[in-house]
């Protein structure tokens, strides 16, 4: 009895948000040259590359192709600005004002990064401006704050030693972001690398590059040195490449796919043996028990998969439903699905803009033909959404086993993977039989029943009775092969920093 609603959606409402004309943001483009030494400055190669629409899969802008010359260029500036510059010999107290300065600016200017952000990547204007943008400010003023308070400890000692440790910044530090959340990953990592008082190297994602170039400038408005922060974009084989096996970069940290975190990793073990934080794919479990309240459930369930639709590596992309409750979950769930709005990301009220390029678009329904073929139920979507751009119906499939594709890999789309099971001990066994561990939610009402599933589960975060939770404090990391260490909160500094011992001896102390 929902199809035929569906279809009434699709050409009432979704359907027309998608066909209409896209809106053009009322931005221009002015910077895609690569940011080194405090300067805009061509690629050495002059090559560049096209940034896309993901709407319509119109060129917004050209952009400096980056390559082995360029991240050269930009780790001697890096170098330079951390051995002879002023940032790591700057006080604490004026990194943190800089920093500070940087997020003021960022927040008057919100605007004009959701709009580069939403045409860059597709996702809604009101997510980017609303959500995102915010977090990003509140990022940075949260590492602010830590700059001037970092230091070490004085430690006892058997004997006559003054025994101190010091927490020394590591230099140039290598980052690499993805394309799902630019900005926000730029936080993540630029805020605690700085605050550090590490100089820093970014490889923006070839699909995304547009917002981080604007505001690594608006960065140098607040009075950010020169080769503090450089900026190069470019692709992975190339320019993320040489960063990770380059001799002169002291410390990377990488957020995208597992295998290319395994790339990373190697070429950084082959090069300098540089230390590697890594935040990588997922496959998270969203356990719906037996006591749940399943409207409430069905609803937090569809924003844990179709938020940033599904682009979005903590994704609750395994839906696990007591079988008390899982027919009436799944007809619930099937309902909500089609009720999402599609449509251009820049209209107010669109729930789900378009995958961010054609490849991650045939993947997805690469996947979504799979589920069918394997013979999982395919209750709603399956199929684009329009015909112009990367948008896909909003999916979910009923009856999933966990042998399939749709279960076991990292789909990175709107397709909910929904399944039942009888016990917490059965359901337990198999959210921990997943390769991945980076996050999972819990949907009870029983403190006994939350309490056992925290800690059963082999994972980086369990969010109970709430998901996506990204507070500025909270640590956030995954287990096994969702990576290694931690970023955000105080967890995140100890990856951009260097603890050195240090021990004297006294000579006829007064005490110990």
């Amino acid at each position: 009895r929902f199809s035929s609603w569906g279809r009434r959606i699709n050409s009432f409402s979704t359907a027309a948000a998608a066909i209409d004309e896209p809106i053009h943001p009322s931005i221009q483009v002015d910077h895609t040259q690569l940011l080194i030494n405090g300067q805009f400055i061509d690629a050495a190669s002059g090559r560049t590359f096209p940034t896309v629409d993901p709407r319509t899969g119109d060129v917004i802008a050209r952009v400096a192709e980056g390559d082995l010359e360029d991240v050269n260029r930009a780790v001697a500036a890096a170098r330079k600005a951390f051995d002879e510059g002023p940032w790591p010999k700057m006080t604490a107290y004026e990194r943190s004002r800089i920093m500070l300065r940087f997020a003021d600016l960022l927040e008057k200017h919100t605007e004009e990064v959701a709009k580069l952000e939403t045409w860059d990547n597709g996702k809604p204007y009101e997510q980017a401006a609303k959500i995102e943008i915010p977090m990003v400010v509140r990022m940075f003023r949260y590492y602010a704050g830590w700059a001037d308070k970092i230091h070490g400890f004085t430690v006892p000692a058997d004997g006559q030693h003054h025994v101190q440790t010091l927490h020394e910044p590591y230099g140039v530090c290598g980052l690499i972001i993805p394309w799902n959340f630019p900005l926000l990953l730029y936080s993540w990592k630029v805020g605690p690398a700085l605050a550090c008082g590490n100089t820093v190297v970014l490889k923006t994602a070839e699909q995304t590059p547009l917002s981080a170039i604007y505001v690594s400038k608006l960065f140098h408005e607040a009075g950010l040195p020169p080769g503090v922060l450089n900026v190069v974009s470019g692709f992975g084989p190339t320019a993320g490449a040489a960063l990770s096996s380059h001799m002169d970069v002291n410390k990377l940290s990488f957020t995208g796919s597992t295998a290319t975190g395994k790339i990373v990793l190697a070429l950084a073990a082959k090069s300098n043996l540089k230390p590697v934080t890594l935040e990588l794919g997922g496959k998270s479990p969203f356990i719906v028990c037996k006591d749940a309240d399943v409207d409430k459930a069905v609803e937090l369930a569809h924003s844990a998969l179709f938020f940033n639709q599904g682009q979005c590596c903590c994704a609750g992309s395994r839906t696990l439903v007591h079988e008390s409750v899982y027919d009436e979950f799944v007809e619930k769930a099937k309902a909500r699905a089609l009720k999402r709005v599609v449509g251009d990301p820049f209209k107010t009220g669109i729930e789900q803009g378009p995958q961010i390029d054609n490849e991650q678009f045939k993947k997805i329904l690469k996947y979504i033909r799979s589920g069918i073929e394997s013979g999982a139920t395919l209750e709603s979507g399956g199929e684009q959404f329009g015909s112009k751009g990367y948008y896909i119906q909003p999916t979910v499939f009923s009856n999933v086993q966990d042998d399939m594709l749709i279960a076991k890999d990292e789909i990175f789309g709107p397709v909910q993977s929904i399944s039942k099971f009888k016990d917490l001990e059965e359901v337990v066994q198999r959210a921990n039989a997943s390769s991945y561990g980076l996050a999972a939610g819990v949907f009870t009402q029983n403190i006994e029943t939350a309490n056992t599933l925290t800690r059963a589960l082999r994972v980086g975060t369990v969010w109970i009775n709430c998901y996506d939770i990204f507070d500025a404090a909270v640590p956030f990391g995954g287990f096994k092969m969702s990576g290694q260490g931690r970023e955000k909160g105080i967890y995140g500094l100890s990856s951009y920093l260097q603890v050195k011992a240090v021990v004297t001896p006294l000579k006829n102390p007064a005490w110990l």
